[in-house]
């Protein structure tokens, strides 16, 4: 499998994307980053890389209720014309939400260290022979 070069770290996380001037209907984002996120639409889109969108992405977490609103440029698009569906990388300009999204981030990095932390601990339930 190939290694990603990223200059962020990507977190796994699941979000509703809408965006009226890529399609009526929503997308899915797979991933994010302070940078970026990736977000796939289960249909195919036409999507000009030359233009910048205004995306709103509604998180899977009930501690960030607020869709936040980025404004975002297409770095990259995939196209799986046997799936019928578009995979689209974004990368992130200053927007409007910003500073909600660097908290987000933060929290998820967090969540990342305290369960890397957690894996280190012993198991306190002992096991006899």
């Amino acid at each position: 499998m190939k290694k990603e070069l990223r200059g962020e770290t990507r977190y796994a996380e699941i979000g509703r994307v809408d965006c009226e001037q890529i399609s009526a209907l929503p997308g899915v984002m797979d991933d994010i980053s302070i940078a970026g996120c990736k977000v796939h639409f289960p249909f195919p889109v036409n999507v000009d890389e030359e233009r910048e969108y205004t995306v709103f992405i509604q998180l899977s977490r009930p501690d960030f209720p607020d869709k936040l609103q980025m404004l975002c440029r297409p770095e990259w698009i995939y196209e799986k014309k046997d799936e019928c569906q578009t995979e689209i990388g974004f990368s992130f300009l200053r927007s409007p939400d910003s500073p909600e999204l660097a908290r987000f981030i933060d929290t998820l990095k967090q969540k990342e260290e305290s369960d890397d932390i957690k894996s280190l601990i012993i198991e306190d339930d002992a096991d006899f022979i």
